[in-house]
């Protein structure tokens, strides 16, 4: 076989591609977010963590740990978001006739308040979680399929607004991680019902859903010691989950900033960096059709976070952790002085917890 007629071929193999990669595409933005902390377009939610505070640095280790009190009680606002979302750039003429771009979201926030019923001599915490304020906004290729506000009184009769004011109790640990969800079948037995609304408030209370809000991911990461100094780091591999485009395994790398004294109260301020991994990614990567469809693309990507931690008090005052990474896909053979076209699929996942009161 000819050079010539070798290129041709390799033209026509990588055209085919582009072409199933843009189909893909489509199967990708239709499937659907899950209820997001939990199982990605631009996020419009910008966490403001930097306040102006004087530096002071003990030149002992400060211990990264929570702190709970019997009947103590605190306010959060947690927020968790999935994106997705697909483009075409370039001819419109040359874009297939079946493909629509668009973006697929799940975004959830909630308040609740937290209150210690007791302490174990570990420092475990069995915890009374109560709803105070929801919102959940979702859509399937910028369709809206449902937008609850609980400040608002669209529907009074909503299972979502029924969730306001239930509560359920959790077990938390000192190193910020939910060792076990003790009850929710209280608050379950008000919602009950096949609508995909009442479908969407179970999911809240879903067992692996509570686990993931209320965990906080910089103290999990923690392992065999809890005590740092100012530039001293930490580490923890995370696989997460594409759809089609298959698994990723990051390794997140949190480094202890600076102490920050803040009118009398210390708090340590860590910020965390992720890199793609291969630990665990054989594992993982069992569909080999799933690889192949990650393969026909080019991918670039952030995943930072941030923690500030109320040494003093033993909480946290605010942490987020974001992902946004992109598939990038170009025709290899344009039409001559033509723009190429270019598929472009982007996901967002972000998690953010705040105190409130």
């Amino acid at each position: 076989m000819s050079i010539l007629r070798k290129d041709k071929m390799r033209c026509l193999h990588k055209a085919s591609y582009f072409l199933a990669a843009a189909m893909v595409c489509l199967l990708v933005l239709t499937v659907g977010c899950t209820p997001v902390a939990e199982k990605s377009a631009k996020v419009d939610i910008e966490p403001q963590l930097e306040k102006e505070s004087t530096r002071a640095a003990p030149a002992q280790a400060v211990m990264l740990a929570l702190k709970f009190t019997p009947q103590d009680s605190v306010t959060y606002k947690v927020i968790t978001e999935a994106q997705k979302s697909v483009k075409w750039e370039g001819p419109l003429a040359r874009k297939p006739n079946a493909f629509k771009g668009g973006r697929t979201s799940t975004k959830i926030e909630m308040t609740f308040a937290q209150q210690i019923h007791n302490v174990d001599d570990k420092g475990n915490a069995i915890a009374e979680i109560t709803i105070k304020d929801l919102t959940y906004l979702a859509q399937v290729a910028n369709n809206v399929v449902l937008d609850f506000d609980s400040s608002k009184e669209k529907d009074p009769n909503s299972p979502l607004k029924k969730l306001i004011g239930q509560s359920y109790t959790i077990e938390i640990s000192p190193a910020g991680q939910v060792l076990k969800v003790i009850d929710t079948k209280q608050a379950q037995t008000v919602i009950k019902g096949n609508t995909r609304v009442h479908k969407a408030a179970l999911q809240l209370l879903d067992e692996e859903v509570v686990k993931q809000r209320h965990t906080i991911p910089a103290l999990a990461a923690l392992t065999d010691k809890n005590q740092f100094r100012p530039e001293e780091k930490w580490s923890k591999i995370e696989t997460l989950s594409f759809d089609m485009m298959g698994f990723k395994t990051y390794e997140k790398t949190y480094a202890l900033k600076e102490i920050e004294d803040a009118d009398g109260y210390l708090v340590a301020v860590a910020e965390m960096n992720a890199i793609p991994s291969t630990e665990l990614a054989e594992d993982v990567n069992q569909n080999q059709q799933t690889n192949i469809f990650s393969r026909m693309f080019d991918n670039i990507e952030t995943y930072t976070g941030k923690l500030r931690f109320d040494l003093t008090a033993g909480n946290v005052q605010q942490c987020y952790e974001k992902l946004e990474t992109e598939w990038v896909i170009a025709d290899p053979s344009p039409k001559q002085d033509e723009e190429p076209s270019v598929v472009r699929m982007k996901a967002v996942r972000f998690y953010s917890m705040e105190r409130v009161d």
